[in-house]
């Protein structure tokens, strides 16, 4: 199978979202495909807090300007609900500053300016009670610029992804590491070894209108995650699509919520150990003039422009 361009990545502005500060909004009704693969979200918005068929809450956090304490309200989120965490550390500041800058962030890591910061979010994950894997600078093949620590050469990539894991492993070490990439041909170049990766993560982002203009035709969940799970499978680990999204007419939204934890996609996809729902509206539009997916209503005519 041949990978496809699926769509660029880009920031979320959001504080420590998920169930560590759930605003007041109008809930947006959300099914939640049923079927054998287990199923997580990333929930900024609350949408799917009294759904119990949620078995993973996925946070995201800054590793600097982040308010440490509420993660022990996610935690707690997190186990009245029976889900266990997954915790996404990205490796910069929320807010406009020089920091945020290859640069910076390389030289950084290498001269140890970084550990402390690492060890002190750590630290405070390690303090938790629920069972947690822990991402941490996702998507490094990824060539489109959006994040700092993408696109570097692979070296430098593993070597900060060691030290900042061998910290991290020191403060809590009861949770899983894993290692994330967008799944495309050259993430191999990036691979931290087995002993650095307890299971690997990809990202599966599907909007009818571009792939219908852009490719000619519609994508399905397997299409896209086909190519990049068999690269995934050489690694003989669990595998997980820590960032799922979907957007289009009701027509593909229904064949995307069938198909995405249907017992045929677990059969074709064996080794995958579940899938994580980006309910988000991504903050910078995608190319050609698509505006900017609303993957949190799913529905193509509530696109943001």
């Amino acid at each position: 199978m041949t990978d496809i361009f699926t769509r660029p990545k880009f920031r979320r502005p959001v504080a420590l979202a998920g169930a560590a500060c759930l605003v007041a909004t109008a809930a947006v009704a959300q099914s939640v495909p049923t079927g054998p693969v287990p199923y997580g979200v990333y929930d900024p918005y609350g949408d799917y807090s009294d759904t119990t068929a949620i078995q993973i809450e996925h946070l995201f956090l800054p590793w600097e300007d982040v308010f440490l304490p509420s993660l022990q309200e996610a935690d707690t989120y997190a186990k009245e609900r029976d889900r266990t965490l997954l915790v996404t550390i990205e490796p910069w500041t929320w807010t406009r500053d020089e920091r945020n800058s290859p640069r910076v962030l390389q030289e950084g890591i290498a001269s140890g300016g970084y550990d402390q910061t690492m060890r002190t979010v750590c630290n405070a994950l390690g303090q938790l009670d629920s069972d947690m894997t822990i991402r941490w600078a996702q998507e490094m093949d990824d060539s489109s610029g959006q994040f700092i620590w993408a696109g570097w050469q692979p070296q430098t990539y593993i070597d900060a992804y060691h030290r900042m894991t061998d910290i991290c492993r020191e403060e809590a070490p009861e949770a899983k590491f894993m290692w994330s990439p967008l799944g495309y041909e050259n993430m191999d170049d990036y691979y931290p070894g087995d002993d650095y990766v307890d299971v690997v993560g990809l990202s599966v982002f599907g909007l009818q209108s571009w792939e219908e203009d852009i490719l000619g035709q519609q994508q399905t969940f397997a299409d896209i995650l086909g190519p990049r799970y068999e690269r995934a499978l050489e690694y003989d680990k669990p595998i997980m699509v820590a960032e799922l999204g979907f957007a289009g007419d009701p027509g593909y939204v229904g064949m995307w919520e069938s198909e995405v934890r249907s017992a045929e996609t677990a059969e074709k996809f064996p080794e995958l150990e579940a899938v994580v729902y980006f309910s988000q509206t991504e903050v910078y539009p995608w190319p050609d003039g698509y505006g900017k997916p609303n993957w949190r209503s799913r529905q193509e005519d509530v696109l943001s422009n």
